[in-house]
């Protein structure tokens, strides 16, 4: 019987070490799942990270590059285009403003416009948040916009289309405009007006790109925004004191190579807002490609038509105006539509600037006229002509009335009026805050004007033989003299008795003294 209890005894002391020992090995298990999940949570970011970088296309990272240098150039191009439009003493103004505007709002775009206008994690339809401010997050990693290209690639190609909207509304108060309003103005507007606006259009919970609006590259934020900029500007600087007489672009050459930039960006602006080197991008650059070389015919044509003469300046425009027009539906419609695109742009701008004396305000260089116009009119040809058969190259969606789908033309209308209002409205407020701040006064004197904005503004010229060695007088130095006699020569004309002396070879102001033009 004692050997029987204790052998019990030991069977019972075994059990329980057997039992002790699997509670520590069950422990030591729970703590290895433990180690091994936190190594897998701490591993899955990573994982995630590495699958979305293999989702990066170098075919479409290097068209989006190639695109981004492409409308960098537009900038520049269009300074030249505003300087040979204007006269020479306001020349150099005009493509100062425009360079200043890349460098001004490529600040403004990486601190917080571009969250302002793309931020994902904005919940509401008005304006993105500030998540990704002085770019917070924006990396090498795909952004929701596009899978095969880095956000900070999507980041700077939409630099470049906030660089340029407001340049374009310079045009408008060309040669009585302060320049350092103009700068203050750049920073603010590109917050309070194109940001709201691009997020609208193209963010990720906009209002207007949840209602289904069709703008492929900027009909709304860049033509429309900028052209109703415009009109306010122009409004309250007031009308030019001279805005009566009729006065030729003073450089025709500086036009072409401006036009010839513009049109060479314009590919890749509206080609590159595929973001990816693909069928859809392909369809935007010919459609852009053929609605400017329609729309510089028909204006050239019409010209014609009025004064009998060929017209450099106006092929030029009307390939700009061709350009804004096919912008909002270059990705939406058919080349053949693009065709219909350029002709109906060129005749309704050209009707604008035609009759552009009937409107209350003097917009020098044809902004409304061109961009908004010319923007409005695409954007509601986008609503008829859209069609799946382009949308669905891509993948995407989208059809308009030719489809099927009248609404889509209400849907453009909603979105022009709401554009054009919001950025009138505000512009117009901005601008008479400026004006009443110490120092930004928004226009120059009268005196100022009529010596212009180059010397008055900045002390530098666009032409510096022309001035005297002081860079404000009006001096004409010795090749100065020999240039007007040249160009006054070229233009005698013999006819019977006649002579014809051209009175524009130069321009000077009223103030200039007689002794000036002395051997």
């Amino acid at each position: 019987m004692e050997a029987l209890i204790e052998k019990l005894s030991k069977l019972a002391v075994m059990t329980n070490q057997t039992i002790a020992e699997f509670n520590s090995t069950e422990q030591t298990l729970a703590q290895q799942a433990a180690l091994l999940q936190n190594s897998t949570e701490a591993l899955t970011p990573d994982l995630e990270k590495a699958d979305a970088l293999s989702k990066l296309s170098g075919g479409d990272i290097a068209w989006v590059l190639i695109a981004t240098c492409l409308v960098f150039i537009m900038t520049p191009g269009l300074g030249l285009f505003y300087a040979g439009l204007a006269r020479t003493k306001n020349a150099l103004s005009l493509m100062f403003v425009c360079m200043v505007s890349i460098a001004v709002v490529s600040f403004q775009w990486v601190f917080w416009g571009y969250s302002l206008a793309f931020s994902n994690t904005s919940t509401n339809g008005f304006i993105g948040n500030l998540d990704n401010i002085v770019l917070h997050n924006v990396g090498l990693e795909p952004g929701a916009n596009s899978d095969t290209i880095p956000e900070s690639l999507f980041m700077i190609f939409q630099c470049m289309f906030a660089v340029i909207t407001p340049a374009l509304a310079f045009g408008a108060t060309a040669e009585r405009m302060r320049i350092l309003p103009a700068i203050v103005f750049l920073f603010f507007w590109s917050t309070v007006v194109y940001s709201i606006i691009c997020y609208w259009t193209w963010g990720a919970h906009g209002w207007l790109a949840e209602w289904g609006v069709m703008d492929y590259a900027g009909g709304l934020p860049v033509h429309c925004g900028s052209g109703a900029a415009a009109i306010a500007y122009c409004y309250i600087i007031g009308k030019r004191k001279d805005y009566k007489k009729h006065f030729d672009p003073h450089n025709v050459t500086f036009v072409f190579i401006g036009t010839f930039l513009l049109w060479f960006g314009w590919l890749g602006f509206n080609g590159g807002s595929s973001l990816g080197a693909n069928a859809r991008g392909a369809n935007a650059m010919v459609c852009s490609h053929i609605a400017a070389s329609i729309a510089g015919c028909i204006w050239v044509a019409l010209d014609y038509w009025r004064t009998g003469k060929l017209s450099m300046i106006g092929f030029c425009t009307g390939a700009v105006a061709g350009l804004a027009t096919v912008t909002p539906g270059c990705g939406f419609v058919t080349p053949c539509a693009s065709a219909l695109f350029g002709l109906l742009g060129a005749l309704c701008c050209n009707t604008a600037v035609t009759y552009k004396r009937k409107f209350k305000f003097d917009d020098a260089l044809d902004v409304f006229a061109v961009h908004y116009v010319g923007g409005a009119i695409g954007l509601i040809l986008t609503g008829f002509f859209a069609t799946e058969k382009i949308t669905s190259l891509d993948g995407g969606s989208g059809k308009g009335a030719i489809d099927g789908n009248w609404k889509q033309v209400y849907i453009q209308i909603a979105g022009i009026v709401s554009v054009t209002l919001w950025s009138l409205i505000i512009t117009f407020v901005l601008l008479k805050i400026l004006n009443f701040i110490p120092g930004l006064r928004l226009r120059i004197s009268e005196e100022e004007e009529l010596n212009g904005v180059d010397t008055t503004e900045m002390g530098e010229v666009a032409y510096g033989f022309m001035y005297g060695t002081d860079g404000n007088s009006m001096t004409l130095n010795q090749d100065a003299k020999s240039l007007v006699i040249s160009e006054m020569l070229q233009s005698v004309s013999f006819a019977g008795q006649s002579l014809s002396l051209a009175n524009d070879a130069i321009e000077l102001p009223k103030t200039t003294s007689e002794d000036t033009l002395k051997a």
